[in-house]
């Protein structure tokens, strides 16, 4: 029905496999432990008070929430300032009984919700986005958060209702995250931290894909590690006739970039340096004195994205002493590796299927945190539902144009259906609950030992002093 590779495609890169391989042959001891295929088919198999819960949710898709989600694609907000949208969502949830508490650490969009006639443990989460795109024309839903709020609230909405009418032990709390897309830092780095999902068992979310996918068990992140960098270039201004008298900041910076360029070759390939210079200056007859520059510094492990960030630093301090201006570096926000579970991920996985999802690819991605951000899925266990929505990539208007066609109607729904699928099975087997807490543990266990061997694998080289 299923199979979980022998050795999982964990970690991107040659280097990552070669010094952890000790690390995953202990994290492939641990999956034949828990038989996961034996468990999902056993899962996946006939249930009809699950079935129950999956119409219920589906039926909220079709009724309501699509066109709550035609809504909020059609009226974008970008990140922070999504008011229109948190609206709609919360009172949405009102309306279903939950009680709703905005301004979670300190963010006016953020907020959490809990359904007023929760029982115990465990705690179900399920987080919602509603952020849009920054983009030229204007804000855009090209990554699809539009349906991801509606489609997390069917989803909880339909489980709740059924712990409920059954009076079964469990509890039902939503997370409203903003701005996913202004990361790093990212909203939930920030709500995590402010203890947001404390008490949460699991913690389920959709997003938008091109494929039908699931992701392999391990730790990694979905684009990468990423230090959030900010160059802030300080000169002196005077007249451009005669720049001598000044020192100009815009060299600096233009600097900054061809030094990086020239350093590319030092650097591993499988590193991405992105940046842009968000001030140049404000008149062409000024020579300007302050400009600043945007970066994000990504590397597949935390460890060596340390050097790639000091590779970076440098060439700012270079490119400043070249000039005569002085540069202030801040690292603003990091997103780093996250764990993954194939106890969630491979049902989360048939149920899609099972669902009529398309665009499936069989085989497991890279590991990655549920919530693109590493801090939480490092603490708590949980999976993103991606069913085929689109057939364009993310960040495209492409993509927009899907979420109002059929394609994105279906895999919506899909995502709903499957979300609260999982949080029926989560919520109701014991037995399941033991063997996800089990095998995320064993990973989160592995995760420090698998950063030590990389650290004696990247190292620096020595440099003498010049005779």
């Amino acid at each position: 029905m299923l199979s979980v590779p022998a050795v999982a495609p964990a970690q991107d890169t040659p280097t990552e496999r070669e010094a952890a391989r000790e690390v995953l042959k202990k994290m492939d001891a641990l999956e034949k432990s828990l038989d996961v295929p034996a468990l999902v088919a056993r899962l996946a198999g006939p249930n009809a008070a699950r079935d129950q819960v999956v119409a219920r949710a589906k039926q909220l898709m079709d009724t309501e929430l699509l066109a709550l989600a035609d809504d909020i694609a059609t009226h974008p907000e970008i990140g922070f300032e999504e008011k229109r949208s948190v609206q709609k969502l919360t009172d949405y949830l009102r309306k279903h009984d939950f009680s709703v508490e905005l301004g979670t650490g300190g963010l006016s969009t953020a907020f959490i919700a809990k359904f007023r006639r929760n029982n115990g443990s465990p705690t179900l989460g399920v987080i919602l986005e509603y952020d849009a795109l920054r983009g030229t024309k204007g804000p855009f839903h090209g990554d699809q958060h539009s349906a991801q709020g509606p489609v997390g609230m069917a989803a909880a909405i339909a489980m709740a209702e059924y712990l409920d009418r059954t009076r079964a032990p469990g509890s039902v709390v939503v997370y409203g995250t903003p701005g996913e897309e202004m990361m790093p830092p990212n909203a939930k780095t920030v709500m995590h931290e402010a203890h947001a999902f404390d008490g949460a068992d699991v913690i389920v979310r959709s997003h938008a894909s091109s494929q039908t996918s699931r992701p392999a068990h391990g730790f990694g992140t979905c684009c990468l590690n990423i230090v959030g960098a900010k160059y802030t270039f300080s000169g002196a201004p005077t007249h451009q006739m005669t720049p001598w008298n000044g020192r100009n900041a815009l060299e600096a910076v233009i600097h900054f970039f061809e030094n990086i360029d020239g350093v590319r070759a030092s650097i591993r390939p499988e590193a991405r340096i992105q940046g842009i210079i968000t001030e140049g200056g404000s008149a062409p007859n000024v020579v300007p004195d302050r400009t600043v520059a945007d970066f994000y510094i990504r590397y597949p492990d935390e460890v060596y994205l340390q050097q790639v960030v000091e590779f970076v630093d440098n060439a700012a301090k270079a490119a400043a002493l070249a000039t005569g201006t002085k540069v202030k570096i801040d690292h603003y926000g990091k997103d780093l590796d996250g764990v993954s579970v194939a106890t969630l991920g491979e049902l989360g996985f048939a149920y899609m299927k099972q669902f009529g999802a398309t665009g499936v690819n069989p085989e497991p991605g890279k590991p990655q945190g549920f919530e693109e951000t590493g801090s939480v899925s490092r603490d708590i266990p949980g999976i993103g539902i991606t069913a085929q929505s689109s057939t364009w990539s993310n960040h495209t208007y492409e993509m927009d144009a899907d979420n109002l066609k059929e394609i994105g109607h279906k895999g919506f729904t899909i995502d709903a259906e499957a979300m609260a699928a999982m949080l029926f099975d989560f919520a109701t087997h014991e037995d399941y609950r033991a063997a996800v807490k089990k095998e995320f543990d064993g990973i989160k266990a592995l995760f420090g030992e698998y950063q030590t061997a990389l650290k004696k694998v990247y190292i620096v080289p020595n440099v003498p002093d010049p005779q």
